[in-house]
């Protein structure tokens, strides 16, 4: 697949039409739908008017902007004026009156929303095995789960429908589909991108992402989305820091390893190795690295009250209505409506512990490293994962790295390693607070290091 930056670059100069690239793009996910089904919707006509308008642009000699002609693929819950947004449900079937702020604004950088992704049913889990639409599938084997929730923006990216696509992420939903389909994702912190138009889970952990097949990619739009917008209540006052790009080493470069959260973990062989691997390769090239002692910086905590008692918000009438869910949604519902307020209470005292802890971890590191998954191999119609820890429970293992960061509120974002095994191995950096650009600036230069894998 072609870059996003590369597409962009060649429409901005004339030497490549918008329209051909997205019909190239929507003939890709024409031809794939029926045996991977990744997408809800596929925006043909929508689509292929708004290449055109670029490719006008360009001929009148205007800038359309830094992802000009860019197909782009985005979860069903972010709503887009005039598509049915569906939050892969029997009875949530919305035409949105308005577009997303953070998808008007990719659109404004001159990319093109070319599909509607599949999802885990509501958001609310790690497979994207969904009742009502059927598994998606992930490209590297079919018979694997792509993970979830943002499993059809993984997986559109991965099957080289487009360069880019957009998730959302409120316990590991874009990082667990990044790792499982060999890609890279973003987490942003916690009210640097607006959720203004997406539909919540729990809108105190929720964030939206992109995944690419670049750290360029990831970068070009990750910038197109962030920024502050009056319309969101979690959206924070915060300057967007360019990444500066890859350096040549990491000399200086301060490294964290939770040792109680990655000691504990349930993990394959094959990720346990790659992780050792990609953290002797960071001390390589100049990092300094370290073990966090923090016992406190551990999953899975309280994470299930904190999110359930959020959850429950959002659906206790619908539930109470009797409205239709898939069996493994309904039965986690149930327990999100069982939390109490007291239990509740006792969790956000819970995450206030975590961020004092994560707080003074970034007052001697510039960076957290962990494993983004214990496990990248789940199977559709499985649902446990053969571990260290024998079989788990496959949400234990895709969320056990994930999930905290959410609550923590810090930007992470996932890579492929080198190793064995379809998928590969994922590393996980996280950085305090705002620092996207520091992310950024390390993956770019693991990736010119091949640290991580191209």
């Amino acid at each position: 697949m072609i870059s996003a930056a590369h597409i962009a670059a060649e429409v901005r100069r004339g030497e490549r039409s918008a329209r051909d690239t997205v019909a190239g793009a929507l003939t890709q996910a024409d031809a794939q739908q029926e045996r991977l089904n990744i997408n809800t919707f596929i925006d043909r006509e929508r689509a292929i008017e708004r290449a055109e308008e670029i490719d006008r642009m360009v001929e009148a000699g205007r800038d359309p902007g830094p992802l000009a002609g860019v197909p782009v693929a985005v979860k069903d819950l972010i709503d887009h004026a005039g598509r049915v947004t569906t939050c892969g449900s029997k009875f949530y079937n919305e035409v949105a009156e308005t577009t997303a702020p953070a998808i008007e604004r990719l659109e404004r950088a001159g990319a093109i929303m070319v599909t509607r992704t599949g999802l885990h049913e509501f958001a609310y889990g790690f497979s994207s095995e969904n009742h009502w639409f059927g598994p998606v599938r992930n490209p590297l084997d079919p018979e694997l789960s792509p993970g979830g929730s943002s499993g059809g923006s993984a997986a559109a990216v991965a099957a080289e429908q487009v360069p880019v696509a957009i998730g959302t992420d409120t316990g590991g939903s874009v990082r667990v589909p990044a790792a499982l389909c060999g890609i890279y994702g973003l987490k942003v912190t916690h009210g640097r991108i607006p959720l203004t138009g997406v539909f919540p889970l729990a809108a105190s952990l929720d964030t939206v992402g992109p995944l690419a097949a670049t750290v360029g990619d990831l970068a070009l739009a990750y910038q197109a989305m962030a920024g502050h917008d009056p319309s969101d209540r979690w959206s924070a006052v915060q300057p967007v820091v360019t990444p500066g790009g890859a350096r040549p080493d990491l000399g200086g470069l301060r490294v964290g390893i939770p040792a109680a959260w990655v000691d504990t973990a349930p993990i394959t062989d094959s990720v346990a190795d790659a992780f050792a691997e990609a953290v002797a390769a960071m001390r390589g090239l100049g990092a300094t690295v370290e073990t966090i002692e923090d016992s406190e910086l551990t999953a899975p905590g309280m994470v299930t009250e904190l999110a359930g008692g959020e959850i429950a918000r959002v659906h206790r009438n619908w539930k109470q209505a009797g409205k239709p869910y898939g069996p493994e949604v309904d039965e986690r519902l149930d327990g999100a409506m069982a939390v109490t307020f007291d239990q509740y209470l006792e969790a956000l005292e819970w995450r206030a512990l975590i961020r004092q802890g994560t707080a003074t971890a970034f007052g001697r590191f510039d960076l957290i490293v962990t494993p983004t998954v214990g496990a990248t191999v789940k199977r559709i119609g499985v649902d446990t994962i053969d571990t260290n820890q024998g079989e788990v429970f496959y949400r234990t293992a895709l969320a056990w790295f994930s999930a905290l960061v959410n609550v923590m509120g810090c930007p992470a974002l996932a890579g492929p390693l080198p190793g064995s095994g379809t998928p590969p191995p994922s590393l996980q950096l996280i950085a305090p607070w705002w620092a996207e650009h520091r992310l950024l600036e390390v993956a770019m230069t693991l990736e010119s290091a091949e640290v991580f894998s191209r």
